[in-house]
């Protein structure tokens, strides 16, 4: 049997991408490619610049150098009409999920179809309803984002992500703050929903249990760059001391914890 390269048409591209907060670093060429129709998880210690990815990807935050192209074109660097058109090929759901707290559940998902489209609200009501069937909160459409579980508050998110029928979803830390029944309901619509509805997700994470049970390629980021990528099989297996130590949680190895600074002592002695 013919091997399938998954890369042969990515949906996303980054090449040699640089950017700075100020004078801190995040990216110092970093290179990646997202397959299409796959599951891509983005994993890196805390601070390494996974949602800063997302960021760039759509269009909120302008590479300092390099490029980064999505569906064969290159991600506008200004805000204008063309990055406007691209984002509704994009779905996001944001770690805090970002509901609209004044708005019903049912609400809260139209709202992408009120602003991008032109549609009748009978169409839309139905839209609606599809989405939140999808998500299991079909008899929850009437309730406020006050009154949701946080795991039911990120599926609405995620039935608001999905609203246009975008190409792709991008995911920040979905997994954050749910308790295990909420996590693991999370982690089988992402992978269920990119199947059925043909879509390409990126989940950005620093949960490898549950990165890893749905991605179909890893990714993991540290010091600016891709340190190691491949399918979670072999991620898990690798005996590289940067990628053993994140994969296994391990507090000891050559990723460490402290932000760069002077020497202790010599701090200490420094006169403000």
């Amino acid at each position: 049997m013919t091997e399938v390269n998954i890369f042969e048409n990515p949906i996303v591209e980054a090449t040699d991408v640089h950017f700075s907060f100020d004078q801190r670093r995040i990216f110092d060429g970093l290179d990646l490619q997202i397959p299409r129709g796959k599951v891509t998880a983005i994993m890196g210690p805390s601070g390494c610049g996974k949602s800063t990815f997302l960021g760039l990807l759509g269009g909120r935050l302008p590479v300092s150098s390099g490029s980064i192209w999505f569906d064969g074109e290159a991600i506008p660097q200004k805000k204008n009409e063309a990055l406007f058109l691209m984002r509704r090929k994009m779905g996001m759901l944001f770690q805090n999920s970002a509901l609209l707290t004044d708005l019903s559940v049912f609400e809260n998902v139209a709202f992408p179809l009120r602003e991008q489209t032109d549609l009748p609200d009978e169409l839309i009501r139905i839209l609606v309803l599809l989405k939140l069937e999808m998500v299991g909160l079909r008899g929850a459409r009437d309730l406020m984002p006050a009154e949701l579980s946080g795991g039911m508050a990120r599926r609405v998110a995620l039935a608001r992500a999905i609203a246009l029928d975008p190409q792709m979803v991008m995911y920040d830390e979905p997994f954050v703050g749910l308790d295990p029944i909420s996590m693991g309901v999370i982690v089988e619509l992402i992978r269920k929903l990119n199947d059925a509805l043909g879509l390409t997700s990126v989940v950005v994470t620093h949960d490898v249990p549950e990165g890893c049970s749905i991605a179909d390629y890893v990714y993991l980021l540290d010091s600016g760059r891709v340190i190691g990528h491949g399918t979670p099989k072999d991620m898990l297996a690798s005996t590289q001391p940067e990628i053993h130590q994140f994969m296994n949680g391990l507090p000891d190895g050559p990723v460490g914890y402290h932000y760069p600074a002077m020497d202790y002592l010599m701090d200490l002695r420094t006169q403000k």
